[in-house]
């Protein structure tokens, strides 16, 4: 076995002590999550998303049980979950490959690999929304509703293959790794959780741009759309449903126009191929990013134009914010300063850093604009979008806002994981920059 490469030495390290959150942190993710997908499920498809009802059955049954209950008749999946998955990857993979779009380079890495990317994400989510109201509504092949009416075997089936293609993914790191960007830390827990590749490969498809956007993001407005369906089968649709949905599809209608710019954030081009990373696209992403929504299938709220408006309106506004300012750091970026930032020129630091083959380089690090207002910034409305698409549930139930919850705690702690590589990396520039944009996420407050 080769010696631990120094990239995922530090890696193991940045996650903290060792003992703790590099194996028991872990352990409990790998032990409690794919079993809490199905619970979350169960709660809403079964139990009217009552955490009251889980929690008798729960009481009566203990978790063991009532786990076992869920989970085994629906661990192998369906043949119609499993056709639907197939059909979905084919087309995906298909649409990733051969849709034509301008070549795009990603930053290079520690060991000097460039990732390439062809930009075709806008085109493949209106292919992607038009195939399936296509076959559903003109072809009549299926009912739109068929993914909510599937969802436990589909996700019984997500997990089992998610599970499995992370260790895939574990042994291909450390027997036929793609770029250099690879190594083990000598901890296999560790080592299936967080990965053993950077930029895995396979078979020329880029394995973390299938899972993140091709296979998680995309499939997010499939499943939206199913449970709109499904509402209008059973209730007619209701307005609530109408506004919660608008306001993701524009989200990820925004995603897709800079889907590139995601290519160079902390997802990629950090965290390794795993089951942190991709077991979260393939299975936590389907489930519990639309959970919201799928409280509402049996709740039609009627919330009134006035009000459906203004969350509407706001949800798009809170995006459209969250876009503009990841647009204001990339323009600066790629003109190297030669812009304006809301009709001035940019305030800039520069942040010096050394790479593991020992070049000196540098990045700007923007100080005005929305990136003068707080070193995070663009998490704010990100989550303002995400409370504004759970909120046509009104708060009958904590259950539809647990997405927010998850985010906002997620957002939280990638933005000490954030500053704390960037603390690293540029040494004193950034305590610079600290002081020039002293507050993390909420100007004036945090």
């Amino acid at each position: 076995m080769t010696q631990l490469p120094s990239s995922a030495q530090r890696e193991s390290r940045e996650l903290g002590p060792t003992w703790l959150r590099s194996t028991v942190f872990p352990l409990f993710l790998l032990c409690c999550c794919p079993p809490f997908v199905m619970l979350l499920w169960y709660t809403h498809a079964q139990l009217d998303g009552s955490l009251l009802k889980l929690g008798r059955v729960l009481w009566n049954e203990g978790l063991t049980h009532t786990l076992a209950q869920i989970w085994l008749p629906r661990m192998f999946g369906s043949a119609t979950a499993w056709q639907l998955l197939g059909i979905y990857i084919a087309v995906e993979l298909l649409l990733l490959r051969f849709l034509p779009g301008k070549l795009v380079y990603g930053p290079i890495t520690a060991k000097g690999h460039t990732p390439k990317y062809v930009d075709n994400g806008v085109a493949s989510f209106a292919v992607t929304i038009g195939l399936f109201l296509t076959c559903s509504y003109v072809l009549h092949w299926f009912p739109a509703s068929i993914l909510y009416d599937n969802l436990g075997d589909i996700l019984g089936s997500l997990n089992l293959f998610a599970l499995l293609f992370c260790a895939v993914l574990y042994l291909k790191g450390r027997f036929a790794p793609s770029t250099p960007d690879h190594g083990l830390s000598g901890n296999p827990v560790f080592d299936y959780y967080w990965g053993t590749e950077l930029y895995p490969n396979i078979l020329g498809w880029d394995v973390k741009r299938f899972t993140n956007c091709r296979f998680g993001m995309m499939g997010w407005p499939l499943l939206l759309l199913s449970y709109a369906a499904k509402q209008h089968e059973v209730y007619g649709l209701s307005d609530s449903m109408m506004v919660a949905v608008g306001i993701q599809l524009v989200y990820i209608a925004k995603f897709f126009h800079w889907e590139t710019g995601y290519l160079r954030t902390l997802d990629i081009m950090h965290d390794r191929a795993g089951f942190y990373i991709c077991w979260g696209c393939l299975v936590w992403l389907p489930c519990v990013y639309t959970s919201g929504t799928m409280y509402l299938v049996h709740h039609p709220h009627h919330l009134g134009t006035p009000l459906a408006a203004g969350i509407f309106g706001l949800g798009v506004l809170a995006v459209l914010v969250n876009y503009l300012a990841d647009e204001q750091r990339q323009r600066v970026r790629a003109t190297a300063g030669k812009t304006t930032v809301w009709g001035k020129p940019p305030k800039l630091m520069i942040g010096h850093y050394t790479t593991e083959q020992g070049d000196k380089k540098e990045n700007l690090l923007l100080a005005s604009g929305y990136w003068g207002l707080a070193r995070h910034f663009h998490y704010l409305p990100e989550l303002a979008a995400a409370f504004l698409w759970c909120v046509p549930a009104l708060f009958d139930s904590v259950l539809p806002y647990f997405y927010f919850i998850f985010l906002t705690i997620l957002l939280v702690d990638r933005s000490y994981r954030d500053d704390e590589r960037c603390a690293k990396k540029y040494g004193p520039d950034w305590e610079e920059y600290r002081k020039l944009v002293p507050h993390r996420i909420l100007p004036g407050i945090y």
